[in-house]
């Protein structure tokens, strides 16, 4: 993963002469995910709450990887819309890949939050902060847009059979705006604009929240009256994960920043909140994640092999560190720190395999060659007895 072998496909679809058309036509958008996956290993890393030596260092070092990823997957994927429009509409209208929009505005989010997070320490405080505000914006408004698109698309166009854990990745993207949001609200000028942000990051949250809620029962139900799913898609259950993890750090963000900017009773009310909500939802943040461990090494003993699907244990393990390093903050329990640790051990374990699988297959050729997307859905019931 050291290398910029991830960066091989945007560099041939962006180098005159070379064969783009082949490197980008199945670059789909579940690509971002690889951002997401490693922007989340700094900014996990920057919250941790011990400190361990060169840590912040090596952070602000996969942050700067991750924006040479970022600026490369969109080159690639905007040669996608333009080469390839047929595929590009083709992608909107399939159900397993058009929730992988929402990537895109978590991409943007997740790597503009590094700028203030560690970032900073490379490219200084003002570049950080154009930097994150521009990123959180696109991101934002990507986010929206997703988070209304996709689940128009799947009422009016998409034909679906049953439940999957992807139809969470449009429904987060608001609430990853609503975690990184109070970042921004310090550098604001005085007055009544870091008030509105801090309000609008919570009414992202409460969208996102809510949304979610609806969508997780009729996952775990999936699971139980339809059995595991397919081996390729069994790392997708760790994107539960990515809300739980991501809305407990909003809480402790609000808490953060409430004080000076909210009235007094508001700003205790969100101190409050931040444990009072926080506690709970980490609790089943690590039910399901002792669950979807054990389904993922069932998987790994019937043969699953790797695809892209990998990422998904990096980004939403990546929430739970952050989510438990604000616990620990704000609660003072050693218990919480050490949590934290342990995750992001699990964490950066997870990234160096997902890159170093991913660059492989980059190098081999095999990635982005074939079709470039998740299946379509779950085998019938009676893959639970397989």
């Amino acid at each position: 993963m050291a290398s910029l072998a991830p960066l091989l496909p945007a560099l041939r679809a962006t180098t005159p002469g070379a064969p783009a058309s082949r490197s980008v036509r199945h670059l789909g958008p579940n690509w971002y995910a690889s951002v997401m996956g490693t922007a989340i290993v700094a900014n996990a890393g920057a919250a941790l709450p011990v400190d361990v030596p060169g840590l912040r260092t090596a952070c602000a070092a996969v942050w700067t990887l991750s924006c040479a990823m970022l600026l490369a997957l969109v080159a690639a994927r905007t040669a996608h819309w333009v080469r390839h429009r047929d595929q590009a509409r083709a992608h909107l209208l399939d159900p397993a890949v058009a929730p992988f929009y929402g990537c895109l505005s978590m991409a943007l989010l997740a790597v503009g939050g590094g700028a203030l997070l560690v970032g900073r320490d490379w490219i200084g405080l003002p570049a950080a902060v154009a930097l994150d505000a521009v990123l959180f914006t696109a991101g934002t408004v990507i986010g929206l847009v997703a988070a209304v698109a996709v689940p128009y698309l799947m009422v009016v166009h998409h034909r679906i059979e049953s439940a999957s854990p992807v139809w969470l990745l449009p429904v987060v993207a608001p609430m990853v705006s609503a975690a990184l949001g109070p970042l921004l609200v310090p550098h604001l000028p005085a007055g009544r604009a870091g008030e509105a942000l801090l309000i609008g990051c919570y009414a992202l949250f409460g969208m996102s929240l809510i949304a979610t809620l609806i969508m997780l029962p009729l996952v775990f139900g999936r699971l139980v009256t339809g059995g595991p799913l397919p081996l390729a898609l069994t790392p997708t259950l760790f994107l539960v994960l990515g809300p739980l993890g991501q809305s407990t750090t909003a809480a402790s963000a609000f808490a953060d920043t409430a004080a000076g900017v909210l009235p007094a009773p508001y700003a205790h009310g969100f101190a409050a909140f931040a444990v009072l909500y926080g506690v709970p939802v980490m609790g089943f943040a690590l039910l399901w994640l002792a669950l979807a461990g054990a389904m993922a090494l069932r998987a790994g003993r019937r043969g699953m092999g790797f695809t892209m699907t990998f990422w998904a244990f990096t980004f939403p393990v990546g929430t739970c560190v952050t989510g438990a390093a604000a616990l620990a903050r704000h609660t003072g329990l050693a218990e919480f720190r050490w949590l934290a640790t342990g995750l992001y051990g699990l964490l950066v374990a997870a990234w160096l395999v997902a890159g170093s699988l991913t660059a492989r297959g980059l190098l081999s050729g095999a990635l982005p060659a074939g079709p470039g997307r998740v299946p379509a859905g779950p085998r019938p019931a009676k893959a639970r007895t397989r």
